[in-house]
């Protein structure tokens, strides 16, 4: 789970996030109230990827078809990069 800060918090609180972060505490910086860039330890694994297979949502059986001409395989390859 990641903790959601702006960046003039992150500025003013600096020397905190960094303690924290190597503590392994994950943090998601918003810019103009929108997600910029996270701040995660070094060693942390992958957030975004653990638990993929058990995901509900990227195992669903497909609802539609694509206006673009592409197959499901090809939104994946977007939707989930390597």
């Amino acid at each position: 789970m990641s903790i959601v800060i702006n960046a003039k918090e992150l500025r003013a609180t600096l020397p905190d996030v960094v303690a924290k972060v190597r503590r392994g505490a994950r943090f998601t910086v918003l810019y103009r109230s929108r997600p910029a860039f996270q701040v995660v330890p070094l060693d942390a694994p992958d957030e975004d990827r653990e638990g993929l297979e058990s995901d509900p949502l990227y195992r669903a059986k497909a609802v539609g078809r694509s206006t673009d001409g592409r197959s499901a395989s090809e939104h994946d390859a977007v939707l989930y990069p390597a």
